[in-house]
């Protein structure tokens, strides 16, 4: 396991101020961190269904403490974990060597990664991450950049609408306090048509779309057929040109 401290620019410095001072908390299943807990078998089989994880390649961006690249490494990848908010990182590397699990971490944003890691890649995940940053298409460009050929890239994001307001936001910030208020911005949300633009503009082909429901009964995540909330994106970078793939949502 390794740390290597390369950092730059596509973030928000009050995003990163909020995931440092969560830090801590990070493999609490009953803190703030609890619903990623909760999501994390269901991306993760989702995953490994379409891309069998043992002995790819993978790159995390935006792993934070590491609970999706800790768990695809025990699938048996080769991960590498990096993201800009150092104190989460620290988290990772921590509970990676406390479990005895192999996960290489780095303190870099995606596009300065790109830079030396061009076409190096099986498999890169992007989850819950792209609302977060001020420009999600650098992110997607430089995941498009490092995947290989035939590789794949998992995005995970919340869509724009009224119902991901009510629910994303008032719902699990306000009045259950599922999240801790001011996690998102509704702004920042994006559409699926507009996450699959950007991703289309880069040369990744979407392959498969999931929506993410939540039972507020039951506190379970699943995922289903509908995009209207949080939704996932199965893309592919083929091995050579094809026609763009479309979206309804």
């Amino acid at each position: 396991m390794s740390t290597i401290d390369i950092t730059a620019g596509n973030a928000d410095p009050a995003e990163l101020a909020r995931f440092n001072q969560l830090a801590s908390r990070w493999w609490d299943e009953s803190s703030e961190f609890k619903p990623l807990h909760r999501i994390n078998p269901h991306r993760l089989e989702w995953i490994n269904s379409l891309v069998q994880l043992p002995g790819k390649q993978v790159l995390d961006i935006g792993c934070g403490g590491g609970i999706l690249a800790e768990s695809m490494a025990r699938k048996g990848a080769q991960v590498t974990g990096i993201d800009l908010a150092d104190k989460p990182l620290q988290i990772a590397q921590w509970h990676a060597q406390d479990q005895d699990v192999d996960v290489h971490y780095a303190n870099s944003s995606a596009e300065t990664w790109a830079q030396q890691h061009a076409g190096q890649y099986d498999v890169i995940t992007c989850m819950e991450m792209l609302e977060h940053v001020p420009s999600p298409a650098a992110v997607i460009q430089a995941s498009a950049d490092m995947v290989k050929p035939g590789g794949w890239v998992f995005f995970s994001t919340i869509n724009r609408n009224f119902l991901s307001y009510m629910l994303a936001i008032v719902a699990f910030e306000y009045i259950m306090r599922i999240l801790p208020r001011g996690t998102h911005r509704h702004a920042r949300f994006i559409k699926p048509a507009e996450l699959l633009s950007m991703a289309n503009t880069a040369g990744l082909v979407l392959r498969e779309q999931r929506g993410l429901g939540y039972n507020p009964l039951t506190q379970t995540f699943r995922l289903h057929g509908f995009m209207g909330v949080g939704y996932l994106l199965a893309m592919q970078k083929p091995l050579q040109a094809e026609g763009q793939a479309g979206l309804n949502n």
